[in-house]
């Protein structure tokens, strides 16, 4: 199978306007042309045109409150073709995988199958030993909240060589075991002592995933299926396993695979094909901006989750980190700059950057993509859709 390497980012940026004009248009018009049944939407439309002037080959955003829905646009979903983004795009949403595995875990709590209390020991032993790691004192809740201070594996420098690095295209069908995952981690010490801190850490959700399996006899994406996309009738959404294309209709993805974006010979390679076990319970999910919003709208309103479990999931630790007020079960708050509390999560995997988020009441959401790993995130569109 051929590698497209791609082109250096000024010149390849330039390519993209000047394809973007030939066709007619700005860089910029599908945000231009999307439909605003509002008219209130101009400053979320700016801010998707400013995420494209600083570097993101395409950002894709979807808004709906009470007055009706919005879709806008910029950029391109295809730096060769020149294709625009659409909007129902489907992407690599990474860690906004983590709310439905957190999801589906507070489900067979509810159902008295397990305790967030219980161990990691007692559903899966011995799988969290060595270098100070101890499952006997770390609790599901603790990994669904990131205090248990198991190591994350993808900060393992050769994980990160293997998958986002330079030995990405030796690497990118690779398939990942959840055990061999953890293993990783194991090799690191604990970044602190059980409940004693906070620390974002991939390795707690494929435990959790492995959780899920352990107590209900099937895979954590059979599960995810059953509960919260056939319900929902999220038909966008997917857990493509070991599957390494991208379903239909869907852009390109691209990453300087760690290279420095500014520096004029980095070169923007295309990674849409990847195997994502690499991500596993933590950022596996395949999705799309209405599916995420809907997602997220049944989960805080209560169609997911009895009240007790809801309360749970949004009961939140202090994080101490830019971008996130307080981290639930899978959730995190993030206070904006005029004041506005919103509840959702980001994602970013190899290629792709998303968001999910609402207020409390899911009157209000978006969701949004860029197809670029090396941009900024959505905190500037984020102020625009919710402080307007």
């Amino acid at each position: 199978m051929s590698v497209r390497t791609g082109r250096p980012v000024r010149t390849a940026l330039l390519a993209a306007a000047v394809a973007a004009a030939l066709a007619g248009t700005a860089l910029t018009a599908p945000a231009a042309a999307a439909a605003d049944r509002t008219g209130d939407h101009e400053a979320t439309r700016q801010a998707l045109e400013e995420a494209v002037r600083a570097g993101a080959p395409g950002i894709l955003v979807r808004a709906q409150d009470r007055h009706g829905t919005w879709n806008g646009s910029a950029g391109v979903a295809d730096r060769d073709t020149g294709r625009e983004r659409h909007p129902n795009d489907r992407f690599r949403a990474g860690s906004v995988t983590k709310t439905f595995v957190a999801t589906v875990l507070l489900q067979l709590e509810a159902e008295g199958r397990l305790d967030l209390d219980d161990t990691v020991e007692t559903w899966l032993p011995g799988t969290v030993r060595g270098n100070g790691h101890d499952g006997r004192a770390i609790t599901l809740r603790q990994l669904l909240n990131h205090t248990s201070g198991i190591y994350s594996y993808t900060t393992d420098p050769d994980f990160r060589a293997q998958t986002s690095g330079p030995r990405f295209f030796e690497h990118r069908y690779d398939t990942w075991t959840p055990d061999r995952l953890v293993a990783v981690a194991m090799k690191h010490r604990p970044d602190f002592a059980p409940g004693t801190g906070w620390n974002y850490s991939n390795t707690n959700y494929v435990l959790a995933g492995m959780v899920i399996e352990k107590a209900t006899g099937h895979p954590y994406g059979t599960e995810i299926e059953r509960r919260v996309l056939k319900p929902l009738k999220l038909r966008a959404t997917s857990l493509p396993g070991t599957t390494a294309v991208l379903p239909k209709p869907s852009g390109r993805a691209y990453s300087t695979l760690g290279a420095d974006p500014a520096d004029p010979a980095t070169t923007i390679h295309d990674v849409t094909e990847l195997n994502p076990s690499r991500a596993g319970a933590g950022a596996e999910l395949v999705s799309d901006n209405a599916d995420l919003q809907k997602f997220l709208r049944a989960l805080l309103t209560g169609r997911l989750l009895p009240p007790r479990q809801l309360a749970e999931m949004t009961t939140t630790v202090h994080v101490g980190q830019e971008g996130m007020s307080g981290y639930g079960l899978g959730i995190f708050t993030q206070r904006l700059s005029c004041g506005t509390e919103v509840w959702g999560h980001t994602g970013r995997i190899q290629g792709s950057r998303s968001v999910v988020a609402a207020v409390r009441d899911g009157s209000h959401t978006m969701a949004g993509n860029i197809n670029g790993d090396w941009t900024g995130g959505f905190d500037k569109v984020l102020d625009a859709e919710f402080c307007r």
